[in-house]
């Protein structure tokens, strides 16, 4: 009795039954092997066809069909675009010309240390070593980073099969016997491959006695043995293994570098999403490729195929704040207004902003102005606009002010981030920074105490009853006469212009109505654009001479973004559209055709005649 035979009689429950395959093709037999396919092919043989029944039934027309494949995976962004060169990876370039002289020379290191934050390509730097130094095709049979997807050995390697490299984390294989194994195997020679490779990542989780026992080999290793480590703690290695070690340093990925490169992506996933919003990914991403990979794929997500993903809607996913509107916080904390200041934050956190990355934002913008103090705007590496409203800031406050302002932004992060209630740590540290901001600091208080003058930056000296003791420093501040109340802000810039006339400041006066073409203006602020041979110190000279007169703080920024005209310009300009009318009218044409050869001089508007009381007549007496 054969399984095959078709014509055996089935069981009398099931004798009308039309003749069916009593076995599924597809399923295992007991043995657990799939059945032959040639025995497949001949039962099909044997199976009748009658004639009226098709072999094959047509599939029912249902309209379209649409093919989804429920089985495969989605490969996220930072895996599916991983680098399989040397050449795709980015940033690095330092690293990638040291070892391609080195394994074009010949002079390739026994243990490699890999070190830098997460996301820079510390395991897949590893990894693409672990292929150069078994390259292997048709064309190449020496140690080479040139890389292609022939190698013999590429593709066991990197889906870490290959019996020649042993790949090991080492945050979950820390002890001593774990190294043992390795010793134990690096002894033999490889089995297919030109070097046996050990790569161990995280290898700062190793313990001491695990760091010890590797040593020896690492000192002086079998020709045909390769350590490679990766690390984001290099502190945490021991100084005895970094020194057997040829180490690399893979430096944080630049954020231009960086937007460049998720923009690529972008286009290759056929999605579109704004510059801007790149430029808040790579901010966020801070340095590293594969954050910055992870937040694209966030991105990308939020925006349907065709439609551009914006940037407010990456930075909502974000959860920062705008960067224009934290500058103008730390602005109006700066200048001491603190109203201001506390709605500015207050509408930040309504459209949810995170306090702890306001505060953060605080602190970026005050290093920003300090280093623009010191070496100019292009030193922030931020947009034109942003990086001349902190220049402009910077160029106002003293180094002792912005280093204060670090320091208590610094405290203040720490608050916030302990605090119960984030936002309200962020407004009394807004407080008290506005508070504190504008204070003199010690040398100059003391200096102002030692001279008798009025202490620089403040107010005047608070008023309050004190006990005994008329010789200290308090009985001193109370004998100062009272300073004078400072001036009313001027609320134009014309304004401004008449106030440096009514100090006699001629020479201050005559640079800002020849060179500063004004961009905006709000009392407290100035944005304008320089005129060609201005003086270098204009904004500073114009923001101190206006503190001095108004006692508040006057942010000076020289932008060059498309300013008006200046007053000189404006005057002239006037000038002869009052000329060109006179020569237009009627009467002054008459004239001017009655005496041949005669030009118009200077043009000079009279004041209206003053007229005079009547003085009545001297009264007569009647009588």
């Amino acid at each position: 009795m054969s399984d095959a035979d078709p014509n055996l009689d089935g069981p009398p429950w099931d004798e009308d039954a039309p003749d069916v395959e009593e076995r599924d093709p597809n399923t295992d037999d007991m043995f657990g092997s799939p059945e032959p396919v040639g025995m497949r092919e001949a039962e099909a043989a044997a199976i009748p066809v009658t004639a009226t029944e098709p072999a094959t039934q047509p599939a029912p027309d249902n309209g379209p069909s649409v093919h989804v494949d429920d089985g495969e995976a989605y490969t996220v962004l930072a895996r599916k675009y991983r680098p399989r060169t040397f050449e795709d990876l980015i940033g690095q370039e330092a690293m990638v010309r040291t070892l391609t002289n080195a394994f074009a020379t010949g002079r390739i290191a026994h243990a490699f240390m890999l070190t830098g934050v997460r996301g820079v390509g510390k395991t897949t730097t590893a990894r693409l070593l672990a292929r150069a130094l078994n390259n292997e095709t048709d064309a190449i049979d020496r140690p080479s980073l040139a890389l292609t997807a022939h190698g013999r050995h590429d593709a066991a390697i990197m889906a870490g099969q290959h019996m020649d490299v042993m790949e090991m984390d080492a945050a979950s294989h820390t002890g001593v016997n774990d190294i043992r194994d390795i010793l134990e195997s690096v002894r033999y020679a490889p089995v297919e491959a030109r070097y046996k490779v050990y790569v161990l990542d995280e290898v700062h989780m190793l313990s001491n006695q695990a760091f010890n026992a590797l040593l020896k080999t690492l000192e002086e290793p079998p020709p045909h043995a390769k350590f490679i480590f990766a690390t984001t703690e290099i502190r945490k290695v021991p100084v005895t293994i970094l020194s057997r070690c040829q180490r690399f340093d893979l430096r944080r990925v630049e954020p231009e570098i960086l937007v460049e490169h998720l923009a690529r992506i972008a286009d290759r996933e056929g999605m579109r999403i704004e510059q801007d919003a790149l430029a808040l990914i790579a901010r966020a991403a801070e340095g590293s490729v594969r954050d910055g990979l992870s937040l694209l794929d966030q991105a990308l997500v939020q925006g349907e195929r065709g439609e551009t993903v914006q940037t407010t809607t990456v930075r909502d996913m974000l959860g920062l704040a705008d960067r224009t509107q934290t500058i103008a916080l730390f602005e109006a904390i700066m200048v001491g207004r603190t109203p201001e200041a506390l709605e500015l934050f207050r509408t930040l956190y309504g459209y949810g902003a995170d306090p702890v990355q306001v505060t953060n934002d605080l602190l970026e913008h005050c290093h920003a102005a300090s280093v623009a103090k010191m070496l100019g705007p292009q030193a922030t590496r931020l947009p034109n606009d942003q990086a001349q409203a902190l220049t402009a800031l910077g160029a106002v406050l003293s180094a002792g002010t912005l280093a204060r302002v670090w320091q208590m932004l610094l405290k203040a992060l720490d608050e916030v981030r302990r605090a119960p209630s984030p936002a309200d740590a962020v407004e009394m540290a807004i407080v008290r920074l506005a508070y504190a901001a504008d204070l003199p600091g010690p040398e100059e208080a003391l200096k102002a105490l030692r001279d008798g003058e009025p202490m620089p930056g403040g107010s005047a000296p608070r008023g309050g009853g004190g006990s005994g003791g008329g010789g200290g420093a308090s009985a001193q501040l109370a004998a100062r006469p009272v300073i004078a109340p400072a001036l009313p802000d001027p609320q134009t810039f014309e304004q401004v212009v008449a106030l440096i006339g009514e100090k006699r400041e001629i020479g201050l006066q005559m640079d800002v109505q020849r060179y500063v073409k004004p961009v905006a203006f709000k009392p407290g602020a100035i944005t304008y654009e320089s005129a060609p041979g201005a003086p270098v110190d204009l904004a500073r000279k114009l923001s101190s001479r206006l503190r001095d007169w108004t006692g508040r703080t006057w942010l000076i920024a020289a932008n060059g973004q498309g300013g008006g005209e200046t007053m000189i310009e404006i005057d002239r300009r006037k000038r002869g559209q009052e000329r060109a009318e006179i020569e237009a009218d009627p009467f002054v044409t008459a004239v001017m055709a009655a005496f041949p050869g005669a030009v118009i001089g200077e043009v000079k508007t009279i004041a209206a005649p003053v007229e005079l009381p009547v003085i009545p007549d001297e009264a007569t007496d009647d009588d």
